[in-house]
């Protein structure tokens, strides 16, 4: 069993911010076309984190032209280039499956100021 987290952990991506469900996210996507790639941008709010190890994923919702979109992505993916912290949405549930029944002004959250986390100094020799 040890093999199998070794295995696990050396697959995990650390490099992501860190989100929780109501934030708004900017996740920069890579499309293959052919034999070229490009990246996407695709920016909404988080409904679901599912925290589940190698297999985690998170689903993000946005509005496009009237009709609500949602996508699945899973956090240790290779198609993830990089992901955006927009805003940050005062939230109480860790689902936000609510937001789908909503239109307009009633699906936005009132925002919130998180502290924005700086990476640690390493020590200097």
């Amino acid at each position: 069993m040890d093999v199998l987290r070794a295995v696990e952990s050396s697959q995990m991506r650390t490099d992501l911010p860190r989100f929780r469900p109501g934030d708004t996210v900017k996740v920069h996507v890579k499309i293959q076309e052919g034999d070229k790639h490009r990246i996407q941008v695709f920016e909404g709010v988080v409904i679901a984190h599912k925290n589940n190890g190698i297999s985690s994923t998170f689903t993000v919702r946005k509005v496009s032209s009237g009709y609500g979109i949602e996508r699945i992505f899973p956090v240790h993916s290779p198609i993830i280039e990089k992901m955006e912290v927009v805003k940050s949405g005062k939230v109480r549930r860790a689902r936000l499956y609510y937001l789908r029944g909503r239109r307009g002004k009633a699906a936005r959250l009132k925002e919130v100021a998180r502290p924005v986390r700086a990476p640690q100094a390493s020590p200097a020799s």
